[in-house]
């Protein structure tokens, strides 16, 4: 099961995925703000080439698992062997431990212990990048099994959630074949440089919509897979360069310029764009920015907000001080293609998505 996420697009990804191959079948897809590859890797299933990019190391790593990886009989066989080594291994504390089970409260201290044991075994083996890939993303998830936060790691509950009792087990993740049009890469780049290095025929863009870092959410995994074991700041123990790594898309006054660059130059010829009405520009706005690639198709989809923000409004003693403005949000997708969408294929799309109506604005 991959890890919590908020973005991951879980249950919009069937939407994604049916609305992809509506547009073009067996091709290279781009997956510019890739995150945990869901996405990814629901396309690599169906036979897609994908090219993943982050800007975060555990991205890249998430990536190179489910995406780039090709599962073969030999490579998962190894990663078994593997697998059941590590939860052999007997529990280690170190700075896992330390700083993650102790100064914070991220995971329970024997299983700290364990991860910190597994993860020095992982960086002394020297392992080829995918099979690192595919046992680092079996411990990141194995961690996530057991932790006791409401799914970001700005912050953990202040009693121990139930899930953290429970012993850390790693387990292979689900790594599919490749891809009948080929094989997939796991990039670690620059939005700007990505767009500029990387071509597709179609890209799903889901870029950050709101002044939360996803290094800031989820500095553990960072850590993890850097094994850097780095100073650290703050009740919950993030990363230093939490304070400098900023990425323009958590930027209110930066977001637009940096948006419209990257819709402008991104390399492919169908765009299919997630993005929420809690985003930093509303849906006209984003409509009037992809009508200048061409026809812009929107497929409207409500969901419940994310488990934190349906617990309320704390402070930092833990005592409530307020009450959410709302439960629900809106997710659209837009889909761009720079010649009008044959009616077949709008139906198709409105018939595979569930949605009773689609919105064009050719």
């Amino acid at each position: 099961m991959p890890i919590k996420y908020i973005g991951s697009k879980r249950k919009l990804v069937p939407a994604i995925v049916a609305v992809v191959q509506q547009l073009r079948e067996s091709c290279t897809v781009l997956d510019l703000f890739s995150g945990t590859s869901r996405v990814g890797a629901a396309l690599k299933k169906r036979q897609y080439r994908v090219l993943a990019n982050d800007y975060l190391a555990c991205g890249e790593v998430i990536a190179r698992c489910y995406v780039e990886a090709d599962g073969t009989a030999e490579q998962l066989r190894q990663a078994s062997l593997l697998i059941e080594e590590f939860n052999r291994l007997p529990p280690s504390p170190g700075y896992f431990t330390e700083v993650f089970c102790e100064k914070s409260r991220f995971l329970q201290p024997r299983n700290g212990a364990r991860v910190d044991a597994i993860r020095e075994e992982i960086e002394r083996k020297g392992l080829d990048p995918e099979l690192r890939a595919i046992v680092l993303v079996s411990l990141m998830e194995a961690a996530d099994r057991v932790d006791s936060t409401t799914g970001v790691q700005m912050a953990y509950l202040k009693k121990w959630a139930p899930r953290s009792f429970n012993d850390l087990e790693l387990r292979l993740p689900d790594v599919a074949p490749r891809a009948g049009a080929g094989k997939g890469k796991a990039h670690r780049m620059d939005t700007v440089e990505a767009v500029g290095r990387l071509e597709a025929d179609v890209a799903y863009l889901d870029p950050p919509y709101n002044q939360h870092s996803f290094l800031g959410n989820y500095h553990i995994w960072e850590t993890l897979t850097l094994w850097d074991k780095p100073e650290h700041y703050g009740v919950a123990c993030k990363r230093i360069d939490c304070r400098e790594r900023k990425s323009v898309f958590n930027s209110k006054r930066r977001f637009f310029g940096a948006w419209a660059k990257v819709v402008e130059q991104v390399q492919a010829f169908y765009l299919v764009v997630s993005f929420s009405d809690e985003g930093f520009i509303g849906r006209v706005e984003m409509e009037e920015l992809l009508g200048r690639r061409g026809d812009v198709l929107v497929i409207e989809n409500d969901y419940k907000r994310y488990v934190g923000a349906q617990i309320g409004v704390f402070n930092p003693s833990g005592e409530k001080v307020g009450r959410v403005s709302h439960l629900r949000n809106k997710e659209y997708l837009y889909v761009v293609s720079p010649e009008p969408l044959a009616a077949a294929t709008v139906r198709a799309m409105t018939e595979a998505t569930g949605q009773r109506e689609l919105f064009a604005n050719g």
